[in-house]
């Protein structure tokens, strides 16, 4: 597969460039811009009028309002408009997001068929991107693979969650057996708390609280 008619939907300068020079080197051709997901949409529909489709979407999860109050609200609502629109769409998503939560959810609610997330050596992936996604095959960033990989070295309970959220808001360890006796959450025993956390920890290979506490931060569990 070849991609003929690319949309970027994309508000910030510099990620177009690195956008611009990637494909550029895989001599596609030049892509159609868009600066807000409305904008997107309308080209996707003309494109489909005119028997002229698009056939990959490059575009960010998060834009800056237009100020018309007619924007839709996010690229969510736009990958979901466009794949009801043309379903074979290929959408590949360019963001800074981090959150391994709300990146899986991007491939498995929006059927997404790549993430890149911004950083340092984003034109490499990039690249692995493209060549994935015109192979009809999904792409994973090497972040994402990373803290999924990790995540599932152990499985969050809604205890847990409870526990570590107390943390992460300031509650002393050994103040939330209270707490969890007020709430009526069992057990609740100090020495089943420091377990818990310690089996976590041993499982993700942390030695603190707080790196605990950062990581499901960034997995979106908290």
């Amino acid at each position: 597969m070849k991609f003929e008619k690319i949309l970027v939907a994309e508000d910030q300068e510099m990620a177009n460039i690195s956008l611009r020079r990637t494909l550029e080197e895989y001599q596609l051709p030049a892509p159609h811009y868009a600066y807000y997901c409305e904008h997107a949409l309308t080209a996707l529909k003309i494109a489909l009028k005119d028997e002229q489709p698009f056939d990959l979407l490059v575009t960010d999860l998060y834009f800056q309002e237009d100020g018309s109050g007619k924007q839709l609200p996010d690229a969510k609502a736009l990958i979901k408009a466009a794949k009801a629109l043309q379903p074979d769409l290929k959408v590949l998503v360019f963001s800074g997001e981090g959150k391994a939560a709300i990146i899986r959810s991007l491939y498995d609610d929006y059927h997404i068929d790549g993430f890149v997330r911004k950083a340092r050596g984003d034109a490499q992936e990039l690249k692995s991107a493209l060549e994935c996604i015109a192979k009809n095959q999904r792409y994973y960033g090497r972040e994402f693979r990373s803290l999924a990989a990790q995540e599932n070295q152990h499985t969050f309970t809604d205890y847990d969650r409870t526990i570590i959220r107390l943390l992460a808001e300031g509650h002393p360890q050994k103040d939330i057996p209270a707490w969890l006796e007020d709430h009526q959450i069992q057990p609740s025993g100090l020495s089943t708390i420091e377990k818990r956390l310690n089996l976590i920890k041993g499982a993700m290979h942390f030695t603190k609280n707080e790196q605990l506490i950062a990581f499901c931060k960034d997995i979106g569990i908290l």
